[in-house]
């Protein structure tokens, strides 16, 4: 690799900086002496020894702010230990401990990473863009307004750590060049009372922009993308549902972009469905799903699944009502008053309500629902811890034998319920997966493994298939294709030990076999401008030092 930089500018650059491991020609060549202790260690030395110093921190925020610190010095090595100790530290460097990251944004800021974008810059974010980005060629963005982290909320400027966190799992999983990603927050201010009167807050100190305003801003920033970052893939990352539905429909053709809480999630929890599948051998036309949360994460489980009932035969109409869906209000049929117009899809007809036993607003709380429709499966999206009580799973347990129950709520403390709690109401019998990580669950001599359905088995993947292909949009088959490609890559070794998705060690696998099935669909459905399927081993960046020769 030749280049230009020397002594400190060097050693100071994160992508270019391999500390200790610069060999002595290279000190000699790039003005290194003096500068470095003078014991030459391997990236493997460094690894070790950075792993023993983080894994020596008491608390996760303790060991995210450590690791946040090494991707600030030495990216090569931060995504070597990373990959290395996936398992362990993806809880760290996304969920749950990002949620708590986000929190803590002002209180443990070092150095700016990305690029924040505030209402001051209206009229000349393309300039604020192109400072950010120099002279890098960036594929890939991840931006968020920061209103709906996780299930904690408005997090105002804090949101930068979920960007930032997406990007390290786009690296470590499917091999996108640290160099290329750019995280964004659009700082449009925070309607959080106690950021506003902290002191010590970082961010934009301003009630969050709406309306008209808002859009504009949203606007102008996908023109600046589209011309700084022309090559780019834009994942738009914890908007509020609303905004989320009116940015996707509003550019998703502007430029390739998708909504992970959206497509990603409903891409995930179809894949759990389909690889459930396979233990019980409830075909998917039989299932009858019910979603509990009708956010933008409800609102994309629910499309995903309807169309894949459609696509296995089932009329639109039968498919609508095999996914039932229940917000705040109760279950969500066509004669309430519904306040949020994306939910008029998600309504079922009140015929088919009333042939449930189901004729009344009265009659539609959680458990009367789950007793009359029988579901066979249950997903949660609402954020709401404990939801899934005792009485309703044990419900689900007495009409299906092996019911499929998946809190999928984000972060751990937010699940609707604990594995081992479902496992124990069940007998042992659902089939279980989390959106956060959980220890196997021991029931009686058999031990349970807990599949994490994390939106990582998707974005990633679906990020890099789009990229290979030079997709001109990312199409809805393209978001189905990723998920049947997570379902199928499921051996039969993880579904014997319980698991509904793949294991976390297994993630660059997964990645790029979604990424392959992307490009296919990419090419199929004609949005593809480069035939990319065979390139996508050599783009996959791995985390090993190179040869420095000067320029």
């Amino acid at each position: 690799m030749r280049i230009t930089k020397t002594g400190y500018d060097l050693i100071r650059d994160p992508l270019l900086n391999k500390g200790t491991a610069f060999t002595q020609k290279e000190r000699a060549a790039f003005g290194l002496h003096g500068l470095l202790p003078s014991e030459e260690k391997s990236m493997a030395q460094q690894a070790q020894r950075i792993y023993a110093s983080i894994s020596a921190y008491a608390t996760p925020l303790e060991r995210y702010v450590s690791l946040a610190g090494l991707q600030d010095r030495n990216e090569h090595l931060f995504y070597r230990v990373l990959t290395d100790h996936l398992e362990e530290f993806m809880p760290i460097v996304y969920t749950p401990t990002v949620g708590l990251a986000t929190q803590n944004f002002s209180q443990v800021f070092r150095r700016g990473r990305g690029v924040w974008i505030t209402p001051e810059f209206r009229g000349r974010i393309n300039d604020v863009l192109l400072n950010a980005v120099g002279s890098r060629r960036i594929r890939l963005i991840v931006a968020t307004d920061n209103e709906s982290i996780l299930g904690i909320g408005d997090q105002g400027a804090g949101g930068m750590a979920i960007s930032i966190g997406k990007l390290a799992l786009y690296v470590a999983g499917a091999g996108v060049h640290p160099s290329e990603t750019l995280p964004v927050s659009l700082d449009v201010g925070t309607d959080n009372a106690a950021l506003l009167e902290d002191q010590g807050y970082l961010g934009w100190r301003q009630e969050r922009l709406r309306g008209a305003a808002y859009d504009a801003l949203i606007d102008e920033f996908v023109e600046a993308v589209r011309t700084v970052c022309p090559d780019a893939l834009l994942q738009w990352e914890d908007f509020r549902k609303d905004n989320a539905l009116t940015i996707l429909n509003r550019h998703r053709f502007s430029l390739p972009s998708f909504n992970d809480d959206i497509q990603g999630t409903g891409a995930v929890a179809l894949a759990g469905l389909l690889s459930a599948q396979r233990i019980s051998g409830l075909a998917l036309a039989e299932q009858r799903v019910l979603i509990y949360g009708a956010g933008a994460a409800g609102l994309g489980i629910a499309r995903q699944i309807k169309a894949a009932m459609t696509g296995v035969g089932l009329s639109g109409r039968k498919a609508l009502e095999r996914v039932g869906v229940i917000d705040s209000q109760g279950l969500l049929v066509d004669d309430r008053e519904i306040g949020d117009a994306y939910k008029a899809e998600l309504a079922w007809p009140v015929e088919h309500a009333r042939s449930l036993g189901l004729p009344d607003v009265s009659t539609r709380d959680f458990l009367n629902v789950v007793t009359r429709y029988r579901p066979t499966t249950l997903i949660g999206s609402s954020g709401q811890p404990g939801a899934f009580t005792q009485a309703i799973v044990q419900r689900m347990g007495q009409d299906t034998e092996r019911p499929v129950i998946m809190p999928f709520s984000n972060p751990t403390d937010r699940a609707e319920a604990q594995p081992e709690d479902i496992l124990n109401w069940t007998e042992g019998r659902a089939l279980v997966a989390t959106g956060s990580p959980f220890a196997p669950v021991r029931i009686g001599t058999h031990e349970y493994s807990i599949g994490q359905g994390n939106n990582v088995f998707i974005f990633p993947g679906l990020g890099l298939g789009a990229l290979a292909s030079n997709a001109q949009s990312v199409t809805d088959s393209m978001v189905s294709a990723a998920s049947a490609a997570l379902a199928q890559s499921i051996t039969d070794d993880e579904l014997a030990r319980g698991l509904l998705f793949p294991a976390i060690d297994r993630l660059r696998e997964v990645c790029r076999d979604v990424a392959v099935a992307v490009v296919r669909q990419a090419e199929a459905d004609g949005v593809a401008r480069c035939q990319g399927q065979a390139d996508i081993d050599d783009m996959m960046w791995t985390p090993d030092y190179p040869e420095y020769t000067k320029s």
